[in-house]
C-alpha cells in the first residue's frame, strides 16, 4: 500500500466508454485503455488487505496477484507489474475486455464502498506492456520429445497450449473454424473485442513453437485413432457449444435463429471470410429471447446492423439494483447488471416466458408470450427472434466422435481432480469440462490441465515413433 489514506481519499472510477452516438457508427471497441495517471490514483485505493479476497475462493478464478500489481503501478513500475500479471494470467488482455470481475465483488471495500477498479488496472498494465514490446515470446526449453494434440482454440486451448509448449513439448492446436481464436473470434463481437487484439498474442503463441491447423473438424477430419498414433495426449478444449433451443409452436418459421449463430455470422463478415450475411436486422423489428451476455452483444450487433426496434426478454424477475441480501459479500452479487448495449439502445422486459411463434408467407411476424407476475398475455411484433438461451454442453458430433469418454449431467466431458477424462492420457479443460462458464475460468482450466498433463507425460514412457 503506497498511499494508506487512498481508498478515502479517491472514488472508484470505471473504464471510459466511447459515446454512444460514435460507436453506434462503426464497430470498434467500446471500452476504452484509461489512462496511466487514473490508474495510479485508482491504484492507491487498494488497501494491500492481509487476507486479498480478491484473489481468493471467492475471487479470482487464476490466483491473479493483485495486490502486488496495485502496489507497482501506484509506484510506476510498470514493466514489473506487467511480469507479475503474467504470472499467472496468459491472457489479461482477454479478461480485461470480457471478464465480469468476480475480483471487484469480492474487493474488501465492497463491504460499504466502491470496489478497486481490478480490471481497468489490468487493461491499463498489458495494453502498457504491449506498447512498450515487454510482451515477448519466451525461451522454451529442452524439448522433451513428448507431443501434445489440442482440440479447440479458444481461451482453454490456447492456454493449454501455451503453458505446454513452455514446459518443452510439442504442441499442434486443431481449429474447425478457418482462423484460430474459437469464442473469442467468432463469438465475441468486435464492439467488445478487436480481432487484431487476438492475432498478436497468437504470434507470440507461434513464435514459442505452438503449431496451429485451421478447418481441421474433429470426428470428420481428424479421428481418436489418428491421434492416439501421433500424439501422447490429448486435450478436449472444444467449449461448450451446444445450444439451448426454445421447441415452441412456430419455431420452424424463418428469421428465427440461434445467437452463436447470429454472431458467428457478424464476425465472419468482419473477418471478410463472406461478403453477405442472412441475418442482418436492419430496419427490422428484433426480439431477443435471454438476460445473459450473449443476449447482450447480440443487442450491440443488432443496434450497429440498424434496427428499427429491439426488445430483449429474460424469464426471469427483475433483480434488485443494489446486492441483495442473499448474497452478501464476498459472493457474487445478485443485482441488476447492465452492460455497454442496455446504455445503446433497446428495451428490456422481465418475467416474460414466450409460448408460441407467428409467422406469415413462412416468416415470423409476432411472438405470443405470458407475463409471468400478472398472467396477462401479450402480442409482440418480431421480424426477428434471437434465441439466447445459454448452452447444454458439448456439440452432440463431438461427443458422438468420443463414444467412450463419459458426459456430465451438463453435457460436458467427464474427468478426474486432474482433468483426465475416462480414456487415459484424454485430458478436457474449460467450457467442455465445467459447462458454459467465464473467460477467466477458461483460462484457469487450461493452466491446470497443463500441469496435469506435464505430470502425466513425466511418468509414461516415450512414445515409439516410426
Amino acid at each position: 500500500m503506497t498511499d494508506v489514506k487512498g481508498f478515502m481519499k479517491y472514488q472508484r472510477q470505471e473504464i471510459p466508454r466511447r459515446s454512444v452516438p460514435d460507436r453506434l457508427k462503426d464497430w470498434s471497441e467500446v471500452d476504452q485503455k484509461p489512462s496511466p495517471e487514473i490508474l495510479q490514483k485508482q491504484s492507491s485505493r487498494c488497501m494491500d488487505c492481509g487476507v486479498a479476497f480478491c484473489q481468493g475462493d471467492h475471487g479470482c478464478p487464476v490466483n491473479n496477484l493483485i495486490p502486488e500489481w496495485n502496489r507497482l503501478v501506484a509506484q510506476g513500475h510498470w514493466q514489473e507489474a506487467a511480469t507479475r500479471l503474467h504470472a499467472t494470467n496468459n491472457f489479461p488482455e482477454f479478461t480485461a475486455r470480457l471478464c465480469p470481475a468476480p475480483c471487484e465483488s469480492a474487493c474488501v471495500l465492497g463491504v460499504n464502498s466502491d470496489p478497486v477498479s481490478i480490471k481497468g488496472m489490468e487493461w491499463g498494465i498489458i495494453e502498457t506492456a504491449f506498447e512498450n514490446g515487454w510482451v515477448r515470446a519466451q525461451k522454451t526449453p529442452q524439448p522433451t520429445g513428448r507431443h501434445v494434440a489440442v482440440i479447440g482454440s479458444g481461451p482453454a486451448g490456447l492456454t493449454a497450449a501455451q503453458q505446454l509448449v513452455r514446459l518443452g513439448h510439442e504442441v499442434t492446436v486443431f481449429e474447425r473454424a478457418p482462423r484460430v481464436g474459437g469464442l473469442l473470434r467468432y463469438g465475441i463481437p468486435d464492439f467488445k473485442l478487436q480481432k487484431s487484439v487476438i492475432d498478436r498474442r497468437l504470434q507470440q503463441l507461434e513464435d514459442e513453437g505452438v503449431r496451429f491447423r485451421t478447418s481441421v473438424n474433429f470426428g470428420v477430419d481428424l479421428h481418436l485413432a489418428q491421434i492416439q498414433k501421433d500424439f501422447d495426449a490429448l486435450v478436449l478444449a472444444t467449449g461448450a457449444e451446444a445450444p439451448r433451443d426454445l421447441h415452441l409452436p412456430g419455431r420452424e418459421l424463418g428469421g428465427i435463429h440461434l445467437a452463436m449463430d447470429y454472431l458467428t455470422e457478424q464476425n465472419r463478415l468482419q473477418n471478410g471470410e463472406i461478403s453477405v450475411g442472412t441475418m442482418d436486422a436492419a430496419q427490422k423489428r428484433v426480439v431477443i429471447l435471454g438476460g445473459g451476455d450473449t443476449g447482450s452483444d447480440c443487442l450491440g450487433t443488432a443496434l450497429r446492423q440498424g434496427a428499427r426496434e429491439v426488445l430483449q426478454f429474460e424469464i426471469l424477475p427483475r433483480p434488485p439494483k443494489e446486492r441483495d441480501v442473499k448474497t452478501p459479500w464476498p459472493l457474487w452479487p445478485m443485482k441488476l447488471k447492465s452492460s455497454h448495449a442496455h446504455e445503446e439502445g433497446g428495451l428490456r422486459h422481465w418475467s416474460i416466458a414466450t409460448q408460441e411463434f407467428l409467422g406469415e408467407g413462412g416468416q415470423v411476424k409476432k411472438l405470443r408470450a405470458q407475463r409471468l407476475d400478472t398472467s396477462e398475455e401479450i402480442l409482440f411484433d418480431a421480424d426477428l427472434v434471437i434465441l439466447a438461451l445459454g448452452f447444454t454442453g458439448v456439440r452432440p458430433e463431438l461427443a458422438e466422435a468420443l463414444p467412450q469418454v463419459a458426459l456430465t449431467a451438463k453435457g460436458a466431458f467427464a474427468t478426474d481432480e486432474n482433468g483426465m477424462t475416462s480414456l487415459p492420457g484424454i485430458f478436457a479443460c474449460g467450457d467442455s469440462r465445467r459447462g458454459a462458464s467465464l473467460i477467466v475460468w477458461a483460462i484457469a482450466e487450461g493452466r491446470r490441465v497443463a500441469a496435469s498433463i506435464h505430470h502425466y507425460l513425466q511418468n509414461q514412457s516415450l512414445r515409439k515413433t516410426v
